[in-house]
């Protein structure tokens, strides 16, 4: 992809020259008549690599315009064009961050000299960008495809500026990995990182593990607990399933996120925080915004970056990589001989679609090591294989029967994928505990102990 290079100069003379000369080097040019335009255009899509600034310009000058972009995130290169006796503004120009300049009137060589090296530092810089991103990432996450890169790219970005991000994917995909991955890339780095997951407790018990309480605030409060936003003071509070918070909640929190001050259950006054909210969430929040389950203004609160871990389906080039990384874990961890990755067992491992993402796939494979003999691993224990193939229904079976065993198949492989956590099986579902256990039930999943429940 061509370099695309912003000329800003009030003289059209100049625009012109410096236009042909850029194309016939295939780049990439776009004009503004003064600094004032020069920003509008940085506001727009796609971004530009490099501007060249004349100093003297009507409404923002060169100077100024400098101060604008160097303040932006990211920030594009300056290079600025002086005239003849100007080298002391050149000079403030480069403590203030201009990359280099050059002087009218300029030589062609000299202008080509010093926007080759520009670009070549912005693509130095982008590929180290890249790289660091990359390895950030890959301490979490084991991954070789395009879309994942790509995901490593923002989070190396996002991660040094202290902005509240919404991290959204199916479960299972590694939101709360990335949510590491933005930590250790932030300034806040080696400040506390606390994590809750909105989903595990009632809203009352959640309310007062979120924001603290006062001794004697309710029955059975009996001491001070601080709070996990006071705890995470300084530091980062990752909000795991925040869809799943109840909608009193989701008020104070908005509240806090605003005045970055909490008041605990039984407090008369608030207490100020500094804390970094990261969120992530399975739920399709727009969705629940107009359903009326959450907050319009927390939501737009919480998505001031927004970054969607895709799921694993739709990055087969990471199966290989993934499952050799989980097969030489749980060997290890067993004990056993070290299991190859043969043809047929990565056959059966693409061909199968994760509904329950890299966390099925290490579930799966952690069973079938287990389960293997002498080294070799059978694809046939491994979902997609015989022993969970699409289920037997009677020939003649009504639609309703061959549905059901649908559904039962599903919420086998569900429990499969959580180990039998139930809690996890229906959020991997999304559907509510009690609605599992009714389903259960039905397809005579149950044990014999449980029957008499609810």
């Amino acid at each position: 992809m061509k370099a695309r290079v912003l000329v800003a100069d009030d003289d059209a003379g100049v625009r012109y020259t410096l236009r042909g000369l850029l194309e016939d080097d295939g780049l990439t040019v776009e004009e503004a008549v003064d600094g004032e335009a020069a920003l509008a255009r940085l506001d727009e899509e796609p971004p530009v690599d490099l501007v060249l600034s004349d100093l003297r310009m009507p409404r923002v000058d060169g100077m100024e315009l400098l101060r604008r972009v160097r303040a932006r995130s990211p920030a594009p290169p300056v290079i600025l064009i002086t005239a003849h006796g100007s080298e002391r503004h050149a000079v403030e120009a480069m403590k203030l961050g201009a990359l280099d300049y050059f002087r009218k009137p300029f030589d062609v060589d000299d202008v080509l000299a010093v926007v080759r090296r520009a670009l070549g530092l912005v693509r130095l810089e982008a590929e180290n960008e890249r790289l660091a991103g990359e390895v950030n990432l890959l301490r979490s996450l084991v991954f070789v495809s395009p879309a994942m890169a790509r995901l490593a790219l923002l989070i190396q970005r996002v991660g040094p500026r202290d902005v509240t991000v919404l991290i959204t994917g199916e479960s299972g995909t590694g939101k709360e990995r990335v949510a590491e991955a933005l930590v250790r890339a932030s300034p806040r780095a080696d400040k506390p990182y606390v994590r809750f997951n909105c989903a595990a407790l009632a809203p009352e018990l959640a309310e007062a593990e979120l924001f603290g309480h006062a001794k004697g605030a309710f029955t059975g409060a009996v001491r001070l607990r601080r709070g996990l936003f006071r705890e995470a003071d300084g530091g980062t509070l990752l909000l795991d399933e925040v869809g799943e918070l109840a909608l009193p909640l989701q008020a104070k929190l908005l509240r806090v996120l605003q005045e970055g001050e909490v008041r605990p259950l039984g407090e008369d006054r608030a207490f100020p925080v500094d804390v970094r909210v990261l969120a992530s969430t399975h739920r399709d929040l727009p969705q629940r915004v107009t359903e009326g389950r959450f907050r319009e203004d927390l939501y737009y609160r919480l998505k001031v970056v927004t970054l969607q871990v895709p799921p694993l389906r739709s990055r087969p080039e990471d199966i290989a990589a993934l499952a050799r990384h989980f097969l030489a874990r749980h060997t290890e961890r067993f004990r056993m001989p070290p299991v190859a990755l043969t043809p047929a067992l990565l056959e059966r491992l693409t061909a199968y679609r994760w509904p329950g993402n890299v966390r099925e796939l290490e579930n799966a494979l952690e069973s079938a090591v287990v389960l293997s003999a002498d080294g070799t691993l059978d694809p046939d224990l491994l979902p997609g294989g015989s022993d969970v193939s699409a289920p037997q229904v009677p020939s003649g079976a009504t639609l309703r029967e061959r549905m059901d065993a649908h559904e039962r198949e599903i919420i086998l492989a569900a429990l499969a994928a959580s180990q039998g956590q139930r809690t996890e099986a229906a959020r991997t579902l999304g559907i509510g505990r009690a609605t599992l256990h009714d389903k259960l039930r039905k397809h005579g999943l149950l044990q014999e102990d449980e029957e008499s429940e609810r």
